[in-house]
């Protein structure tokens, strides 16, 4: 998540200081993601250090102090809005490595492995589910967030049951060989042999 570009989002609306931004960040993305102040104050000072905000010259450094977007601020967030973010590779996933690493353990049940983790994300799915009856027509900001968590855990639990799937299908039968499109794949997607 970049706080850099949440926060210039935040002063596009108008001047604000460290303590206000902190807390309508928090507000605005559903009080899922909380904020040190510290770290507002530090990337505060990056965004001004790049240019990006000014702060009140004659202020005091402290929780008073106000800070707004500058031209180019703007025109920085305005290019993060646009810009897709970089998906060509997959991102490192820790249940990803679990399970590839579980395939190839002597002595591990990777299907229990991959069970176990299958309850835990659909008991989590079930979590959000509440919250998002007992809140979610409250706050739009946290009805948003709950939905792309729902969305995020339902994929990983159709992935974990193709993986299951796979290996047991991979169990009885001899893996064909290696396609020759394989390496091309590899290389477009960053994947290397």
């Amino acid at each position: 998540m970049s706080i850099r570009h949440a926060l210039l989002a935040l002063l596009s609306e108008g001047p604000k200081y460290g303590l206000q931004l902190r807390e309508e960040f928090e507000a605005r993305t559903g009080e899922v993601w909380p904020l040190n102040v510290g770290q507002v104050y530090t990337t505060l000072q990056r965004l001004e250090r790049d240019g990006l905000v000014q702060s009140d010259d004659d202020a005091e450094p402290g929780p008073q102090r106000g800070f707004r977007i500058t031209a180019e601020g703007t025109q920085e967030l305005d290019g993060w809005l646009r810009t897709p973010p970089n998906l060509e590779s997959p991102p490192r996933d820790e249940l990803v490595i679990k399970v590839l690493v579980a395939v190839r353990l002597h002595g591990v049940d990777v299907h229990e492995v991959i069970q176990t983790h299958r309850r835990y994300l659909v008991e989590l799915m079930q979590q959000w589910t509440r919250l998002k009856e007992e809140e979610g027509d409250l706050d739009l900001g946290l009805a948003l967030v709950v939905d792309a968590e729902l969305y995020r855990l339902d994929s990983v639990v159709q992935w974990l049951d193709t993986a299951d799937g796979r290996l047991k299908r991979a169990a009885l039968e001899p893996p064909p060989p290696p396609s020759p499109a394989t390496p091309q794949i590899r290389r477009r997607t960053g994947v290397r042999r």
